[in-house]
Parts: structure tokens; sequence; C-alpha cells
């Protein structure tokens, strides 16, 4: 049996923490900064977890993580 290949965009986007479960960075914070307010640029500095619904297709793109 080959091996499986790793999607390389999604390694870019998407870290497995240490219990299985993927993180990712928020949208919407690269340009067109000044007029966002401070507040929302704050709140975009911080991952959150990938959806449950989207597991498994994360899962079958990354499947040595």
């Amino acid at each position: 049996m080959p091996k499986l290949k790793t999607n390389r965009a999604a390694a870019k986007r998407f870290k497995f923490t240490a219990s299985g479960k993927a993180k990712r960075q928020k949208a919407f914070a690269n340009h067109i900064l000044t007029k966002k307010s401070t507040k929302q640029k704050r709140n975009l500095r911080h991952g959150v977890m990938v959806a449950q619904a989207d597991m498994p297709e994360i899962r079958a793109l990354l499947p040595n993580g």
C-alpha cells in the first residue's frame, strides 16, 4: 500500500493539538486593518478550534497529523 500524501495547503492552515483536535486562525485579519476597531483586531489574533462537523475532512487532508 502506498504512503498517504498530506495536502500541503491544509498543512499550512491547520495544526493538531496534543489531544488530536485541530486548531485554525481566524479570517479577516490580514489587510484593510485601519477601519477595524482595536477590539476586533485583538480578538482576531487568537486561534480557534475547528468545528466537529469539519473534522472528518481535516483528517482526510492531513492523514499523518
